[in-house]
């Protein structure tokens, strides 16, 4: 006997062999038990899902001899002919190839003569989204009005190329995409069935890639077979497919957890040395985070379409990430990815890319600082204050002093005394993590910040270094923001300091702000305005980081 292949050796010849549509199948058993027979049928969904073989059932349990429950019995005369293609009452058409006008008149003048043994003659049209316009308006009539005992079955992978006309006639059914799991049980039942060895992790990949259309699974699996023989690993499938391993995506996981931007490039080498392509490794890097996404939201890996060894390891990630970090991290990737499709040098492109996600800092403590000022904001708009009063331990004038404004600097910025280095190293990092803060409310102003850092801590007091006689200027427009945005870090300084700013290579100084508790200053308030009037002033002063002119 002459080999066949997979998809046409295990093609369902019963309604419950059909995998993954039970909607439709179990529908049309029910009309035929009951007798309720449509003259005509349209079949739509992707390739591959079982619209053409559910047809041929269809066709073959309407001539059966014996049918049982719906089932044809497929050891009848009608049944046998059928399987042998030899039923003069069932005649298959292959859209693409008979589209034109001249065919569909051969098929109105076939319609007319009745069945030769059978109870039905049926037409199976494959493709028929491929027929002219003018063949479908030739097909109308003979469609709304079939001669009895006449039944038609249209199969399309693009429902919407069918006219109106055509698709009202008929009973449509959706045909679905084929779930992982199902294809994945499909394959190993055929394994099994033939003796081969195969593990989960290979029927994964196969089933992954056909994309929930179990004849391109059951023809990759052909392929697979052809290379591995009758003993498959997943190793072997991975290479013949030229597939990306999913462990490349685990490195890159671990790479962002700890700052490692070197695996960035020892990725993109592998990448382009194994002859793989970087949109394919962009779109398995954003399904991968997609994974993690799910995990860290729904605290398991049901939604995951991997192996259970795999899932395990996405649950390892439940506590790694915040929702806030996945969710930018996806973003990115959703814009690289439409990028890299015209860039010249993708190689590059995912080398920056790679880098971009590594170097992402995380926001959780951000996120959380930013709640709780939610209340402090809220209050603090509803004061109005001039900003020209005294505010006692917040702004202030610089303290009278003996020396110059040049000697008050050199006197500020003189080298911190042993005791001081670490406290000056943790105020910098937290002073880098209250920009990101500021810059997440106020861009402008954080952008005026970005350049600044603590040069000298003494006891509670902070020197803070600017870049530009600008830059204190803006600070100075913005001190009640700011100052109020300190009072309430206590989260990010973990305790009361005050802060100095000066402005590098200049004699410009300002003893400006402190994380003590302030009676923070808004804005003016004009007796002549409604409180409603003022208060949007002071919002736009404060908030916005406005500077009143005049009123």
């Amino acid at each position: 006997m002459s080999y066949k292949v997979t998809a046409l050796k295990w093609r369902p010849q019963k309604f419950d062999e059909v995998v993954g549509q039970e909607h439709i199948s179990t529908t049309i058993k029910n009309a035929i038990l009951n007798n309720r027979i449509a003259h005509a049928y349209l079949f739509a969904g992707p390739r591959g899902v079982g619209k053409t073989t559910t047809a041929r059932i269809f066709a073959k349990i309407l001539n059966c001899l014996n049918p049982n429950e719906g089932e044809p019995c497929n050891e009848c005369e009608m049944c046998k002919s059928f399987n042998s293609s030899q039923s003069l009452d069932v005649i298959e058409i292959d859209g693409a190839s008979n589209r034109r006008i001249e065919e569909i008149r051969t098929l109105r003048e076939s319609v007319k003569y009745a069945p030769t043994k059978g109870q039905y003659k049926v037409y199976i049209i494959d493709e028929v989204h491929m027929l002219t316009t003018e063949s479908f308006n030739a097909l109308l009539k003979t469609l709304e009005e079939p001669p009895e005992r006449t039944i038609f079955i249209f199969a399309t992978t693009d429902v919407h190329k069918v006219p109106l006309t055509i698709i009202s006639r008929c009973q449509r059914y959706d045909f679905r995409r084929i779930e992982l799991d199902a294809i994945i049980k499909t394959l190993r039942h055929i394994s099994d069935s033939e003796n081969i060895k195969i593990d989960d992790q290979s029927l994964t990949i196969i089933a992954k890639k056909a994309d929930g259309a179990l004849r391109d699974a059951q023809s990759l699996f052909d392929q697979v077979i052809a290379f591995c023989g009758m003993d498959v690993s997943a190793d072997d499938v991975s290479k013949m497919l030229n597939l990306i391993n999913d462990d490349t995506y685990f490195e890159f996981t671990e790479a962002v957890s700890s700052k490692d931007y070197s695996k960035a490039f020892v990725i993109s080498k592998s990448i382009y040395e194994n002859g793989w392509n970087f949109i394919d490794f962009l779109n398995g890097l954003l399904e991968h985070f997609r994974n993690i996404m799910t995990v860290v939201v729904t605290r398991d890996s049901k939604l995951i379409e991997t192996t259970e060894d795999y899932k395990k390891k996405y649950l390892e990630y439940a506590d790694s990430f915040s929702e806030g970090d996945l969710l930018r991290i996806l973003s990115y990737l959703s814009k690289i990815q439409n990028e890299i499709r015209t860039s010249q040098n993708q190689k590059l492109k995912v080398e920056v890319a790679l880098c971009h996600i590594i170097g992402l800092e995380k926001t959780s403590t951000i996120s959380e600082l930013l709640n709780n000022l939610d209340g402090a904001e809220i209050t603090s708009k509803k004061k109005v204050v001039s900003e020209t009063q005294p505010q006692p331990n917040h702004v202030s004038e610089p303290q009278n002093s003996t020396l110059s404004p040049v000697e008050q600097k050199e006197e500020s910025v003189k080298g911190n005394s042993e005791d001081d280095e670490d406290n000056l190293k943790s105020i910098s990092t937290d002073w880098l993590n209250f920009i990101e803060l500021i810059n997440s409310q106020k861009f402008t102003l954080g952008s005026h910040l970005r350049n600044s850092r603590p040069v000298k801590i003494i006891d509670n007091t902070v020197t803070v270094e600017l870049a530009t006689k600008e830059d204190i200027d803006i600070i100075s427009d913005n001190r009640n923001y700011l100052g109020c945005m300190i009072e309430n870090s206590d989260q990010i300084f973990k305790k009361t300091l005050n802060f100095n700013f000066i402005v590098a290579d200049d004699s410009s100084m300002l003893t400006a702000l402190s994380s003590a508790t302030p009676e923070p200053a808004i804005g003016n308030v004009d007796a002549n305005l409604s409180e409603e009037e003022n208060s949007l002033i002071s919002a736009i002063v404060n908030q916005l980081g406005g500077r009143e002119i005049s009123r």
